[in-house]
């Protein structure tokens, strides 16, 4: 059995015009199936408007799909007793892009890590103090940050936070939503190289969502690829997006900069790694 699985999954979004409903919907998902196996990464690339916010949202609970179902563990996220429901959120986490507005700007870092723990763990002040500074830890801060807050925290600081929070319950699966979109080259290597090992020491599952097809390879086990809310490609193996004639994944390809400016005419060619 996966630990996620995808079915047929339809979403649209009607728009009004002139006060009036338009016959004529916004098919924002199409069919979309696919499924992430305990342990392993899922790379889920797209430019913007491909979808991939509106699926991100599916998967977490947040937004009901029109049609298909989302299965996590066997079970279907939109339709289960509350029990199983308090489960699946504590085995689903998420981070976001925007570090900053993912937490409450006047709660301390400890405050923000301790959420989770408040709500589904009984620990004394001192267990719970002692489990956020090995979290801290694990993602590279320290005790000293116990009492900082968010703005004292450059982004990639704060997205470690954010880390350290969503794995505190030490889930089965984390959505990382363009979770390092929004960082400089360098913290981006450095958050991509923390979440590779978190995924090994605590035998995590993530579903990547990303624009960035640098990144999405260099952690993904398998990719998949969504244009206009259709998974157009999907690879078992991150190394099949190299091969694909697919129009757009070539485009996809040919939009790859490497890193210095005066390399930049440069294309890897097919099946050539990043």
């Amino acid at each position: 059995m996966s630990l996620l699985e995808v079915r047929e999954v339809n979403h649209s979004y009607h728009s009004k015009k002139l006060f009036k409903w338009k016959d004529q919907s916004n098919r924002a998902l199409i069919d979309i199936s696919f499924s992430i196996e305990e342990g392993t990464c899922l790379g889920l690339l797209g430019t913007s408007g491909a979808g991939k916010s509106t699926l991100g949202k599916v998967v977490l609970g947040i937004q009901r799909p029109q049609q298909g179902q989302v299965l996590f563990q066997g079970y279907n996220i939109y339709n289960t007793d509350k029990h199983t429901q308090r489960n699946i959120r504590r085995n689903l986490q998420v981070v976001f892009q925007d570090s900053y507005s993912s937490v409450n700007p006047h709660m301390t870092a400890e405050r923000i890590i301790s959420e989770p723990l408040d709500n589904y763990e009984k620990l004394t002040l001192n267990e719970k103090r002692k489990t956020i500074i090995s979290l801290l830890e694990r993602v590279g801060l320290s005790e000293k940050d116990l009492n900082k807050y968010p703005h004292q925290f450059s982004g990639g600081q704060l997205q470690r936070i954010n880390i350290a929070r969503a794995i505190s319950l030490k889930p089965k699966l984390i959505i990382l939503d363009e979770s390092v979109s929004s960082l400089d080259m360098v913290t981006q290597r450095l958050i991509l190289e923390l979440l590779r090992e978190l995924k090994d020491d605590f035998g995590l599952s993530y579903l990547f969502i990303t624009h960035n097809i640098k990144a999405a390879f260099s952690i993904s086990d398998s990719l998949g690829v969504l244009e206009k809310g259709e998974l157009i490609e999907f690879y078992d193996r991150k190394d099949q997006f190299f091969s694909s004639e697919n129009p757009v994944v070539k485009q996809m390809r040919d939009s790859i900069l490497v890193e210095h400016p005066r390399f930049r005419h440069f294309r890897p060619r097919k099946g050539q790694p990043l």
